[in-house]
């Protein structure tokens, strides 16, 4: 009995994925349709060959044939793309800026992102050594009206979005400085846009303050946030271009054209 070789593929099959790939390649280069006639040009394929890997690229949806003989990239790249996308690690991106910016300020450096009506805390960035400090646990929810980054996506929110979400939490409160009349909030995010930052000021915690720059992604979404958390007393306004330069730096490193705070 012959043994099968699971592990590496036919030359044939080698073959065919280096094609599709030039094909897709090819289609990638313009935005309008490519007629068949330019495809096997370009690959120097031909053009039965091409018509073949291109009819089975558009059955998987890969490739999209909008007429007879002309074809362009398919919606199921772009879905693929946005899943990349989506996995685009925040956390990778930040670790080693968070770093630097902690051993800068000695405070801790907190990345958090939005779910729903509540901001998560997914990394952080702080010692053991360096004393009295407010360390958030990863994993970590809170509303977003009672935390700086929360407020930074709050305020990149459309008014009535605001509004529906004063409805749906009925802005509870935390401490005697938390913001629970939706007048007062819808204030405080005017003033987040003006400064392109967003601050608590104990109103998660009492005795706690907190800083927060965005995070943006290739498309200027507001992505993640970059906050600074310390015991009220010990809050530096001198941190504020740190953590503005860091939110850019990783903003950057996902691909922002013009991230906020960069060369500041």
């Amino acid at each position: 009995m012959s043994k099968r070789n699971d592990t590496l593929p036919s030359a044939p099959t080698v073959q065919v994925i280096e094609r599709m790939f030039n094909l897709l390649e090819v289609l990638a280069t313009r935005e309008e349709p490519v007629s068949l006639k330019e495809i096997s040009e370009k690959t120097g394929l031909h053009p039965s060959t091409a018509h073949r890997i291109l009819n089975d690229l558009t059955i998987g949806r890969f490739v999209d044939r909008p007429e007879a003989g002309s074809y362009r990239l398919g919606m199921r790249l772009l879905e693929l793309g946005n899943l990349v996308k989506a996995r685009l690690n925040v956390r990778d991106a930040a670790l080693v800026p968070m770093r630097e910016l902690h051993k800068l300020i000695q405070q801790p450096v907190n990345l958090s992102v939005r779910q729903g009506d509540e901001i998560v805390y997914v990394e952080r960035a702080y010692s053991e050594r360096s004393g009295m400090q407010v360390v958030r646990a990863i994993g970590g929810r809170a509303p977003l009206h009672l935390t700086s980054v929360g407020k930074l996506f709050l305020a990149n929110d459309e008014p009535q979005k605001v509004r529906a979400y004063a409805t749906r939490t009925g802005l509870a409160g935390n401490t005697r400085n938390s913001l629970t009349q939706l007048p007062a909030l819808e204030r405080e995010l005017a003033q987040c846009r003006m400064a392109g930052m967003a601050r608590d000021n104990e109103e998660l915690e009492m005795g706690v303050r907190c800083m927060a720059a965005g995070i943006y992604d290739d498309q200027n979404k507001l992505v993640a946030g970059l906050s600074i958390s310390a015991p009220a007393d010990r809050i530096d306004e001198g941190w504020a271009p740190k953590l503005r330069a860091t939110a850019a730096e990783i903003s950057a490193a996902l691909g922002c054209p013009n991230p906020p705070g960069a060369g500041r």
